[in-house]
């Protein structure tokens, strides 16, 4: 009896754990929308190509990609924020941009203008990855 209580107890705490961490984790976008242009699945790799369009004052949240990106800025002005708060980029209309791959490449797309920002993004992760993987918020003063 005593090792069965345990282990409610220990599946309630983990159960609590983890939902509270869903909780927290994610920062949501705001002001995006995204639509899928083409996506094909070569040789294990899934190659998808969106375009992304981000409202004056809105966000992608904070995330990281798995695999690798590839993007140009149609329009507007995209600025792009690291894990430190450092903005590592200003990217205006026809401006090219790549991200880091991996958890240890958390960052943070904003429009601060006053035009929409469009842009297309290729993206090339093993078959079946996700595109994104939503991250908390490092401790930034913005989204």
């Amino acid at each position: 009896m005593h090792t069965l209580r345990c282990l409610v107890v220990a599946t309630v705490a983990i159960a609590s754990a983890l939902a509270s961490a869903a909780a927290a984790s994610a920062t949501p976008s705001t002001g995006v929308d995204a639509t899928t242009l083409s996506q094909a699945t070569v040789d294990g790799h899934d190659y998808v190509t969106k375009e992304i369009t981000i409202a004056p004052g809105g966000s992608t949240g904070w995330h990281w990609h798995p695999g690798r990106v590839f993007g140009v800025i149609r329009s507007g002005t995209l600025t792009h924020d690291l894990s430190d708060c450092s903005v590592d980029g200003i990217f205006a209309a026809g401006a090219p941009i790549t991200e880091g791959s991996g958890p240890d490449h958390v960052h943070v797309g904003r429009n601060l203008g006053s035009e929409p920002v469009v842009m297309w993004v290729v993206y090339i992760d093993e078959a079946g990855a996700p595109l994104t993987v939503d991250a908390p918020n490092p401790g930034c003063p913005f989204e």
